[in-house]
């Protein structure tokens, strides 16, 4: 059984929301634990974090980069890679933006390179789009077409709620894949150890 946290920050409630589906795709495997967390929750305690097999951030872009709150979470990590406590856990971004680019690939890079210095193990998004399968874009999983990590689109004055069918989508796929990937770590580490 694993222990997976969804730590994301979410100023209007759209990273929320994309965190909440990403959440029930990973739970969908029975037997783990997945919780949702707050990252400016986790700034005063960030050690609460060492509990988790597997860390999905999610933020929103601004201005090509993560959220301040987001960004000062990782920045309290600090003392936890002095120690390499996050050494060896899996580890998957997502953001939102209001445009489709919007250079949301910035700000999945930024989780990757927080990710690597902690010793981390980085967990693509393998969803192939499906707008080429003949699927109408707007419910193809996939349909931003990112590879490093999963991307979700939404007007920005919109409601929380208002993502394409497509999104919601490739959420769930995409933590999912995150806990299938994480389960077969660990029966490969059980099975090194048992040699």
């Amino acid at each position: 059984m694993s222990k997976i946290a969804v730590i994301y920050h979410s100023a209007h409630g759209h990273t929320r929301h994309i965190a909440s589906h990403i959440a029930q795709g990973a739970g969908s495997v029975a037997g783990d634990t997945v919780c949702l967390l707050m990252a400016e929750d986790l700034i005063a305690r960030p050690d609460a974090i060492v509990a988790y097999d597997g860390l999905m951030l999610g933020s929103p872009t601004y201005l090509g980069g993560v959220s301040a709150p987001f960004k000062a979470f990782m920045d309290a990590t600090g003392r936890l890679w002095q120690s390499q406590r996050l050494k060896g856990k899996l580890a998957a971004g997502f953001t939102v933006s209001s445009l489709p680019a919007g250079d949301k690939q910035s700000t999945l890079y930024s989780m990757f390179v927080f990710a690597m210095q902690h010793g981390m193990v980085w967990v693509g998004n393998p969803v192939l789009p499906e707008q080429h399968t003949g699927i109408a874009y707007e419910e193809a999983a996939n349909r931003l077409g990112s590879w490093s990590g999963m991307m979700a689109q939404v007007g920005h004055h919109s409601p929380a709620d208002a993502f394409v069918p497509g999104d919601i989508k490739t959420a769930h796929m995409f933590g999912r894949h995150f806990i299938e990937t994480l389960a077969r770590l660990n029966c490969t580490t059980r099975h090194e150890v048992a040699a």
